[in-house]
């Protein structure tokens, strides 16, 4: 019964792609700003092959690694969470999603307002967190809900809990992605909690992301095969729940651990999908080297239970969607490559080199299965054992 296990540590970038200055990202090297904190202490990741991996000289390499490991180059004209997860499934993005640096468009606010019966506060690129300091007394006065962007393709909906109730948060959201389509199709609509008091706002764990629906996927050539494929953490929202079976939403990434488990604990064929979002959310975005480096030490700390629960036609797949580095001006993601890491009986230990694309790991995992994407330009990486 063959099983992958695909963990995504959210924004873990390893080192600047040759385009980056093209997306203002000239320098950014994640994984070499977090290894400089003495929090960083990986040393499970190293015996199965993190710091082998081409381009990756923040630690020594490790002789005879456990694992399979590969550069993985984004091909998609993006970085962003929505893209980098859909190349991974296969889909590679030529045109970029729309972005909004000088907010959105009058008739885009208009409607919505119209649409919702509230006015609305800020609509400006901000930091999640400044954005709800700057407007957070206003809008609790009036009942407007904030939106903001960023850098990435995403339409951001700030609201006060007891101001307005999730339920209807997630309405707002819904009616937004509805607007949003064609040439103002962003990649995500996000609704963004918060509770607390001015001077005191706090961001809750009911963040909520609406996708765009993408095309075909990986996951749905596993679902129309009888495989199952299981979410764990915003993978169903990234995919706007298309190719998903089953999944369950989280927290923390801890819980994102904790489900992978209980997952790992059923009898089916086919693959866990599991995004681990505080990487990215609470360290990269905040520019937070130390709070990045203690996650990372966290998730090589319970690597082994993973590992200890792989049955003997289990893989396990360790990578990224982007980069986030936390000690760069910029608090958007970076465009970096992004590494793979392999695990199970299954697979030749070794480095396989630098990949052109994200969607080689989606191809590969197909191949696992006897299926294949059906795309010239994506290849599978033959580290499968031969037997």
């Amino acid at each position: 019964m063959k099983r992958v296990i695909l963990i995504v540590l959210d924004s873990f970038g390893i080192g600047e792609m040759p385009d980056a200055a093209e997306f203002h990202d000239q320098g950014s090297n994640t994984i070499k700003t977090v290894s400089k904190n003495p929090e960083f202490y990986l040393p499970n990741l190293a015996s199965i092959g993190l710091f082998n991996i081409d381009g990756v000289d923040c630690r020594e390499s490790v002789e005879n690694i456990k694992g399979a490991v590969a550069r993985m180059t984004e091909s998609s004209q993006g970085k962003d969470t929505t893209i980098g997860h859909w190349e991974i499934a296969g889909v590679i993005t030529k045109q970029p999603l729309p972005t909004y640096p000088q907010g959105f468009p009058k008739e885009i606010i208009e409607e919505l307002e119209n649409a919702i019966g509230r006015k609305v506060l800020c609509n400006k690129p901000y930091s999640g967190t400044e954005v709800i300091k700057d407007f957070g007394e206003e809008h609790q006065r009036t009942g407007a809900p904030i939106v903001y962007t960023s850098a990435d393709s995403v339409f951001q909906i700030a609201a006060h809990e007891q101001v307005i109730l999730l339920e209807e948060l997630y309405h707002i959201c819904k009616t937004a992605r509805k607007i949003l389509h064609g040439k103002h199709g962003v990649g995500r609509v996000i609704a963004r909690p918060f509770v607390g008091e001015p001077g005191n706002y706090t961001r809750t764990q009911n963040r909520h992301d609406f996708s765009l629906e993408p095309p075909t996927t990986m996951l749905d050539i596993l679902k129309e095969n009888n495989k199952e494929v299981l979410a764990v953490g915003k993978i169903n929202d990234i995919f706007a729940g298309k190719g998903v079976t089953d999944h369950i939403y989280t927290k923390n990434n801890d819980e994102g651990i904790q489900r992978t488990l209980e997952y790992m604990k059923r009898d089916f064929e086919g693959l866990i999908f599991t995004n681990l979002v505080d990487f990215d959310m609470l360290y990269g975005h905040r520019n937070d080297v130390a709070g990045y480096a203690r996650a990372l030490s966290r998730f090589d700390e319970q690597l082994p239970k993973l590992l200890h629960n792989l049955r003997q036609e289990d893989i396990l797949m360790i990578t990224a969607d982007h980069g986030c580095d936390p000690g760069t001006e910029s608090t958007d993601h970076s465009r970096e490559y992004t590494p793979l890491i392999a695990y199970g009986y299954s697979v030749t230990p070794g480095n396989y080199g630098t990949f052109p694309t994200f969607g080689c790991i989606g191809e590969t995992i197909l191949n696992y299965f006897g299926l294949s994407l059906g795309k010239d330009n994506i290849t599978s990486i033959d580290f499968m054992r031969k037997e």
